[in-house]
């Protein structure tokens, strides 16, 4: 029996809880940065990737330029890209063309994994329910979290606006304990990043650009000390 719509949200209910957290950080990132809640939650409304829009807003704060904030973005969700051309060989006829762009614009990692992990073909009705409720869960948090922005002192503000941050150390550290080549990919990626603020020569790289190089350098030596053998048949 095929999925259906109500099912996917089902599916999506605790993506979305997860995503209210993490909105909320970044909508009281945006409000402290001097963004207004709408223009937050306009950015979250079109824009669905948690270290994308970080990275977004912490360059629009500091005058970064189009070219830096395109290239920034592409390297940062260019993954998205590879996760689609992998789900999209379990998608059936009804996934269309126009389905699959506006699918593809709520594809994120979670999505993703609760997607691949159905059985059979997946159609359309399930995937949009199953983007629906964390898209709305991550517009509804970065609402609150502006709002909030604009009500609680600047220490709570402060204190809170690192719960992003934490999020992504959640992430990283699982497989870095467990990976050397992730060890060596952070620990080279973060060498780089405080290569980049603080040594003085180096300071006219822009910030999106110093992500861009960080993280194209340290994948780039990764997968050259760790090579992912090909299986033989």
């Amino acid at each position: 029996m095929k999925a259906t719509f109500l099912q996917g949200v089902r599916h999506g209910i605790p993506i979305a809880l997860g995503y209210l957290s993490v909105s909320f950080a970044f909508g009281i990132q945006a409000v402290s940065g001097g963004l207004t809640p709408l223009q937050a939650v306009l950015i979250s409304l079109t824009n669905v990737t948690s270290a994308g829009q970080l990275a977004g807003l912490n360059l629009m704060l500091q005058g970064g330029s189009l070219m830096q904030m395109a290239l920034c973005q592409l390297t940062i969700n260019l993954r998205y890209a590879l996760m689609s051309l992998s789900l999209s060989q379990r998608l059936d006829g009804t996934m269309t063309t126009l389905h699959r762009m506006l699918f593809a614009f709520c594809n994120t990692d979670e999505i993703f994994a609760v997607a691949s992990s159905q059985p059979g073909r997946v159609g359309k009705w399930y995937l949009y329910g199953l983007m629906s409720t964390p898209y709305f869960g991550w517009a509804l948090g970065t609402l609150l979290g502006a709002v909030a922005g604009t009500l609680l002192p600047a220490f709570v503000r402060t204190a809170l606006g690192i719960a992003i941050y934490g999020m992504f150390i959640a992430i990283v550290m699982p497989p870095a304990r467990e990976k050397r080549s992730v060890r060596v990919v952070v620990l080279l990626a973060a060498a780089m990043s405080l290569c980049l603020r603080y040594i003085p020569a180096l300071s006219f790289i822009g910030s999106g650009y110093a992500i861009i190089l960080c993280a194209v350098v340290a994948a780039c030596v990764g997968a050259a000390l760790f090579p992912v053998e090909e299986d033989r048949a």
